[in-house]
């Protein structure tokens, strides 16, 4: 039965893209300190019209759309993410950035294609999974779409190479299965698998082992390989209880990297300080909580796994990134979604937002 959206978490969400807006411009300011402006403006405008503004209208158009109705395309929707994710290896369409192809870039506009491949694996699997629910225990019904459809996934991004990417839809696939009945033996399976890649990315590729190792070790290398989190933690220390002010922050303009992308907690951290740092956190434990009641009390399974996958995604994401920017994981390029730049990431987040709502409109009573 058709009836009003979730307004709590309406304005949950309302909160933390105001607040990650008010983060970003702050941090964004350090720009200037590089490139006389121009740098500040591009990110600028990427925020908010690629991110904030279509996404906003993404938001509005899928929350008053009937999530039902598109069901059965998801396979198509899942199809076009992976063509679009494989474009990014196509010379003069895909551009590649710090040995990376994880961009489409057509004239002066570009985005991440991971992005639509996240919310596509995520509608995929709850499509598949809410019609195999009675026999989710079996490896046919069971496992092997985990595999085939988020190890698909994965492997184009492991390619890229995006290995954050794989993370997060990791998180998502298995919060789904796990949602829809999945056997815990097969979870635990899919973890130990995941460590042994994790063991193999390491041999095979060197940045991974050097960012377990200074993981392990945050001190050995503090001009190296240590530099950025030890910097991400002088700011969010430096901070104390409340901050230094908005505008205030002294690393984002020559010490911490990366002070609008991975590091973006610092300085919310240096210039909010302990209070303000609590309060991001807090309005993501809401969005989570808000976004899981609204999972259990869907009309039906596919809306069900829909929202829990979409908060995994958004909430798994910010929580690894201040996870990483206080040492606790390893950094690996997660951003903190509606605050860190990508306009991408903000637009389809937003996107997630609106079928999030679209469910909560047809909410059992």
């Amino acid at each position: 039965m058709k009836k009003g959206m979730d307004t709590s978490f309406l304005l949950t969400t309302c909160a933390l893209v105001v607040f990650g807006l008010l983060i970003f411009t702050s941090a964004a300011l350090g720009l200037l300190a590089h490139d006389g402006g121009a740098s500040f403006t591009s990110v600028a405008v990427s925020q908010l019209l690629l991110g904030f503004l279509c996404g906003s209208i993404a938001l509005v158009t899928l929350s008053r759309l009937d999530y039902r109705e598109w069901k059965q395309y998801t396979p198509y929707l899942f199809g076009f993410a992976v063509v679009l994710s494989l474009m990014t290896f196509v010379p003069h369409i895909g551009m590649s950035l710090k040995g990376a192809s994880r961009w489409i870039a057509i004239g002066k506009f570009s985005f991440q294609p991971e992005e639509v491949l996240k919310f596509a694996t995520v509608a995929f699997l709850a499509a598949l999974y809410s019609a195999k629910q009675k026999s989710i225990s079996t490896l046919r019904d069971g496992i092997l779409p985990l595999l085939l459809v988020g190890g698909g996934a994965a492997a184009i991004l492991l390619v890229q190479p995006n290995t954050a990417g794989v993370i997060v839809i990791g998180m998502a696939a298995v919060g789904i299965f796990f949602a829809a009945g999945g056997k815990m033996l097969h979870i635990g399976a899919l973890a130990l698998v995941g460590v042994l890649a994790i063991g193999i990315a390491a041999y095979e590729r060197p940045y991974v082992a050097q960012r377990i190792h200074t993981f392990l070790d945050q001190s050995a290398d503090p001009q190296g390989s240590g530099y950025q989190i030890q910097q991400s933690l002088i700011a969010v220390g430096s901070g104390q209880a409340t901050g230094r002010g908005f505008g205030q922050s002294i690393e984002k303009f020559s010490y911490l990297p990366e002070p609008i992308g991975d590091s973006i907690f610092a300085v919310a951290g240096e210039e909010f300080g302990f209070v303000g740092s609590t309060l991001l956190v807090l309005l993501f434990m809401a969005f989570g909580i808000l976004g899981l009641r609204i999972a259990a009390h869907a009309s039906d399974i596919f809306g069900g796994l829909l929202v829990v996958g979409f908060v995994v995604l958004i909430v798994g994401q910010s929580f690894f990134n201040i996870a990483s920017t206080l040492g606790l994981v390893p950094l690996v390029g997660i951003p903190l979604i509606f605050v860190s730049h990508g306009g991408s990431a903000i637009a389809m987040s937003l996107a997630e937002v609106g079928v999030i709502l679209s469910v909560s409109r047809r909410m059992r009573a």
